[in-house]
């Protein structure tokens, strides 16, 4: 399924100016909020015009500014399953599925409502109204009017914002399972890093109105192209680096070097390490590379995991006086509070990435 997109739109505070084109079945598109994700979603579903440019899905053209073609939404065969679900609060279950079906003969409408009904799990309650039934039902409801009109391109907004923790994570499993049976493409919104990296292989990382990087997730985690896809992508250590030679960096405020498999063209930007790769050693488990004495400064306690920040190379004066970040499981923490400081950390270089600004 292609896709292709090369659109322009005046926003109010910045340019929505995007230049996407991929074959690729589900794309997750990654950035804070405001940054116009959604934005591009309604420009591809034919709810707001873009400026200029072309939308142009599996050989169709949506959207041509040179051409004076702007398709209306229905035209399309989009898929749309708004943030809020916007279900028609006047319809039952079974009606709002059935919306966009009004042109096919009635048995045919009926068959089409009945099979979705059964396969999103919606038991018998097709005759009750948006407010009688749970989130995680509306969500499929909507899931199912959308897929309806058997689509070539589904947009998903935020679809888990309005759901709780736990219900969100099964719904997550649900959509996965869903989008795998989904034949045509599928543009899946969110700012929540986990949402984009379990239902998409692939991500496109949003900056104000910008496409930053497009790329399989693994590599877009591991190796961030850009300072804001290391910040949108959750890595908790950046700070400014200097170039030494091909695989070392200097990092001044820290006063030690830092080794990296990855090589450094530039001269300065700034090295990043994700918190859960900055491990805990013994001094007879030290490889040597990349390794230092740290003291803690502070900790943040979630449930399971501990959050642990760190100073190297002298005890810190307060609680800000730290260098980096380090999660560990509640366990580990336990099991290292028992030693006295300070403690050792070893950072495999290959967990060592560099950009520029």
């Amino acid at each position: 399924m292609a896709f292709m997109i090369d659109i322009k739109k005046n926003l109010y505070d910045f340019q929505l100016a995007v230049k996407l084109q991929t074959e690729e079945e589900i794309i997750g598109i990654l950035g804070a909020s405001g940054s116009g994700k959604s934005m591009l979603l309604r420009c591809i579903a034919g709810l707001v015009k873009p400026d200029q440019g072309q939308i142009i899905i599996n050989g169709k053209t949506f959207f041509d500014s040179q051409k004076k073609i702007n398709l209306s939404m229905g035209a399309r065969k989009v898929g749309f399953l708004f943030q809020n679900y916007a279900l028609f609060p006047n319809m039952t279950v079974v009606q709002n599925i059935g919306f966009g079906l009004d042109h096919l003969p009635k048995n045919e409408k009926k068959r089409r409502v009945d099979a979705l009904m059964e396969k999103y799990h919606l038991g018998d309650i097709g005759n009750r109204y948006p407010t009688q039934i749970s989130g995680g039902q509306q969500q499929r409801v909507a899931l199912a009017r959308a897929v309806a009109v058997e689509p070539d391109i589904l947009l998903l907004d935020e679809p888990f914002s309005a759901l709780d923790v736990h219900l969100r994570n099964h719904m997550m499993k649900e959509m996965v399972e869903s989008l795998k049976e989904f034949t045509g493409l599928t543009l899946f919104v969110t700012h929540n890093r986990e949402e984009a990296y379990r239902l998409a292989d692939h991500i496109a990382i949003f900056n104000t109105g910008k496409l930053e990087v497009l790329g399989h997730k693994d590599v877009i985690f591991k190796h961030p192209a850009s300072l804001e896809t290391a910040k949108i992508t959750g890595c908790k250590n950046l700070i400014k680096a200097r170039r030494c030679s091909d695989y070392l960096l200097d990092i001044p405020k820290w006063g030690v070097t830092m080794q990296t498999t990855m090589k450094i063209a530039a001269e300065s930007g700034y090295m990043g390490i994700r918190a859960n790769q900055v491990k805990f050693v013994n001094t007879s488990e030290y490889s040597g590379t990349n390794c230092f004495k740290v003291y803690i400064a502070d900790e943040s306690d979630g449930p399971f995991r501990t959050s642990l920040y760190l100073k190297i190379g002298s005890p810190a004066k307060s609680l800000d006086d730290y260098h980096l970040q380090a999660e560990i499981s509640r366990e580990e923490r336990d099991r290292l509070f028992d030693q006295a400081q300070p403690y050792e950390i070893e950072i495999n270089p290959e967990s060592v990435f560099f950009v520029t600004e």
